[in-house]
């Protein structure tokens, strides 16, 4: 296990402050808001720690205030309910005496029952396509501070880049991602590190056809809300398929779409994110 992955599981380990209440730290990185990818993941792990021997299959969510990389989160569980088959569970995340984040989470185990899928898109091997920094470096010489640093989770682009001059207009991308290490065998711990991944890359799908990055003056984006549903068990630390694409962008509102499969061709998570496109220039759209 690399020292950021080691870090990440440490960051989603919250400490318990009370009868359903947790408390999550940051990463020491100079951010001006929380990554969104992390406040899902720790309210996962918050509400996954309130149930026992029954797996998490969706979570409902919305984005209400940028998170302060400075203070810590607090984490409140609701027992809406325990049911035969299912178990629900409404997580508030708090900072600053105010709601920045609630989940809905249902959590159910596998049954037997009807059986079909689509199938796995066609994708080089992720063997076959060099890691993030050694690509940013061979293209741009050059490399960002962001760069630099041990990351997580490793990601292969296939194709382009996103920001690259020549990449395809199209809005849709495939990515290769994994936890950079093994992972203990804690379906729950993937099930986060897979929510905390799956973070890091939708919302460029919906920036694809457009000449406007996050960077770029006169524009707001922001994860407005997001929705995973987990089919099968899922290890993050295995390579699975990231395979997004964005089928609108209207209203400063964007939508952007995400499927997971593992490398048996397995479609193990689906997921779908609206996010804030807030034009402030007008001149900028293209």
């Amino acid at each position: 296990m690399s020292e950021s992955l080691e870090f990440l599981v440490n960051l989603l380990d919250l400490e318990d402050i009370e009868v359903n209440i947790f408390r999550g730290v940051h990463p020491k990185e100079e951010r001006q808001r929380t990554f969104g990818g992390q406040v899902a993941a720790q309210a996962l792990m918050a509400a996954g720690r309130t149930v026992e021997n029954i797996k998490v299959h969706s979570l409902h969510s919305y984005f209400l205030r940028s998170g302060d990389p400075t203070t810590p989160i607090l984490y409140e569980v609701d027992r809406i309910r325990d049911g035969k088959s299912f178990a629900t569970r409404r997580v508030v995340a708090i900072q600053h005496g105010k709601a920045i984040y609630n989940m809905q989470a249902s959590f159910h185990n596998e049954e037997v029952s009807l059986e079909h899928q689509i199938p796995m898109p066609d994708a080089p091997a992720p063997e076959s396509i060099l890691p993030l920094f050694e690509r940013v470096k061979n293209e741009n010489g050059a490399i960002d501070e962001w760069f630099k640093r041990e990351h997580p989770i490793d990601q292969r682009f296939v194709g382009e880049l996103p920001w690259h001059a020549n990449r395809s207009k199209e809005p849709m991308k495939q990515i290769w991602i994994k936890a950079d290490g093994n992972l203990p065998d804690d379906p729950l711990l993937h099930a986060c590190v897979v929510t905390y991944a799956s973070d890091m890359s939708l919302f460029d799908t919906i920036l694809a056809p457009h000449s406007i990055r996050w960077d770029t003056g006169g524009f707001m984006g922001a994860s407005l809300d997001h929705c995973m549903w987990f089919h099968r068990d899922v290890r993050a630390d295995q390579w699975l398929l990231y395979d997004t694409d964005s089928p609108i962008a209207h209203g400063a509102r964007g939508l952007a779409r995400g499927f997971l499969f593992n490398q048996a061709g397995e479609l193990c998570v689906s997921m779908v994110q609206e996010g804030l496109t807030r034009v402030i220039e007008p001149k900028l759209i293209k």
